[in-house]
């Protein structure tokens, strides 16, 4: 969740009725969103403490789950995506977005802690990365958006080779 700004977005979408938990890994980052939600006087928004591989949220009880640059993080992506199917209702559906490859990544690019922390290192080739999902189990796995990601002084290696793409999928 981080702060909660993809959370209060949410929140907004399903109104007082709806309810939306957002879950981080992180005690100061829960402790931000917390804060973000009081300030922000979101009363139908909840954080949980727990990493995307192990959601703390019961079987078959989510309509929706969001990602954004979270799961390229994930050292395995099928788990990830298995544990996210695992949460959703049936029918439900995912939106994530996240960066991918064209083409594998240099070795040291993969070890590097700048590119981890630019949410590079991690990252699968498409394919690959859209070959899991449906490993996983979802259905009508689509990219809804995609676009080439080019950050000022990325490593020339790395040109034309990092894609920032939206799916969409459903269990």
């Amino acid at each position: 969740s981080g702060g909660g700004v993809d959370v209060f977005l949410a929140a907004q979408k399903v109104g007082e009725n709806g309810k939306v938990i957002g879950v981080d890994m992180t005690t100061e980052m829960l402790e931000k969103a917390r804060e973000n939600a009081k300030v922000g006087n979101y009363g139908n928004v909840e954080f949980r403490a727990g990493e995307i591989e192990n959601l703390p949220v019961e079987d078959d009880s989510i309509d929706v789950v969001i990602s954004n640059c979270v799961v390229n993080l994930s050292p395995d992506k099928l788990a990830t995506y298995r544990e996210v199917f695992r949460v959703l209702k049936p029918n439900g559906r995912i939106l994530i977005s996240d960066l991918v490859t064209e083409g594998e990544l240099p070795e040291d690019v993969r070890r590097s802690l700048d590119a981890w922390t630019e949410c590079i290192a991690g990252a699968m080739e498409k394919q690959e990365y859209l070959n899991t999902i449906m490993k996983a189990g979802f259905r009508d796995v689509t990219i809804v958006a995609e676009h080439l990601f080019c950050e000022h002084g990325m490593d020339d290696r790395l040109a034309g080779k990092i894609i920032s793409i939206q799916v969409k999928a459903y269990k």
